[in-house]
């Protein structure tokens, strides 16, 4: 069974009933589901998953202690606590995972600080310029199973619309990136026969064409573990077969060649998608330039004159 459901069933058998018999005033401020660290927040858990931090259980999501004070709080918590510990054959761990509580009660507020440092409706340019894509992804992952007065997905709603100022300069300096790595040095290093250099000329071509990618869909890259899965979600199997292809072959002449020749036809494909979008005015097929064209539809000038490369 997926982590999300087995949550999502935890809670409809036992977390609904302890809400509305317990702490029935605070019903429709009180946010429930899964979501944040782990496979099955994203719903990428399988039987190898379960080795560890896997159990029964979900999150329950609290606003601050001006609307639920800090009694209250104790209280759910010991509620949730005295949850049955089995449950559809597995059972709760009694030791907090590797990265602290995963599921249980949280202040709204210290979940998104935990994660990105301040709540989302709270966030400036500069926070939005600092946090890396797989914080961003990892806090409106998973499902909200109750949300009444919206606490919760307000806030995920934010993060899920980043301004557009900054998907252009996270653009900006992802595609310098695969100009630099795929266009330019991998080519010099296979030429100074430097394998390993070559293949690390690939990885960052790679990680950046994937970033592009979810950028270009206004989404955020996960962590690298799921990048790879996230992405045939997001584009299909070709795509991810294609990176793959480039990160596990060798760099012998004719290999390299090919490979070169993949990552010219990856960036004619992400220039596509980005004429296609109205984001680049370049004619040509660097990405180099087209990054910097993206660079300067930046309409907020201090986005627009920072370093390229600030974001990535």
């Amino acid at each position: 069974m997926k982590g999300i459901e087995l949550a999502r069933k935890y809670y409809e058998a036992f977390g609904a009933d302890m809400i509305r018999e317990q702490f029935p005033e605070y019903g429709e401020i009180i946010a429930a589901g899964l979501t944040g660290s782990g496979s099955e927040c994203y719903g990428y858990d399988d039987g190898i998953s379960e080795d560890h931090d896997f159990e029964p259980g979900f999150c329950l999501f609290i606003p601050g202690e001006d609307i639920v004070d800090r009694k209250t709080e104790f209280q759910l918590e010991r509620a949730y606590a005295k949850l049955p510990a089995e449950f559809e054959g597995y059972r709760r761990q009694r030791m907090a995972p590797a990265g602290g509580q995963r599921h249980g009660v949280f202040r709204i507020e210290d979940f998104f600080t935990d994660r990105i440092g301040c709540l989302p409706e709270n966030m400036t340019t500069g926070d939005w310029i600092r946090i890396p894509e797989y914080a961003l992804a990892e806090a409106v992952n998973g499902e909200m199973f109750r949300d009444d007065a919206g606490l919760m997905e307000d806030q995920r709603n934010i993060l899920r619309n980043m301004p557009e100022d900054i998907r252009k300069k996270r653009l900006a300096g992802h595609l310098l990136m695969m100009a630099q790595s795929g266009q330019y040095n991998y080519n010099r290093c296979v030429r100074r026969e430097e394998s390993g250099a070559a293949q690390l000329a690939v990885g960052e071509f790679v990680k950046h064409a994937m970033a592009t990618a979810f950028l270009l869909k206004k989404r955020c890259m996960p962590y690298y573990k799921w990048s790879f899965r996230a992405l045939r979600e997001l584009e299909g199997e070709e795509t991810a077969r294609s990176l793959e292809w480039l990160l596990t072959t060798d760099n012998d002449k004719k290999t390299a060649e090919e490979k070169y020749f993949c990552m010219e036809g990856i960036a004619a494909g992400v220039i596509e998608k980005l004429q296609e979008q109205g984001l680049t005015q370049a004619v040509c097929g660097d990405l180099e330039k087209h990054g910097y064209s993206v660079n300067d539809g930046i309409k907020d000038s201090t986005v627009r004159n920072m370093n390229i490369l600030v974001c990535v």
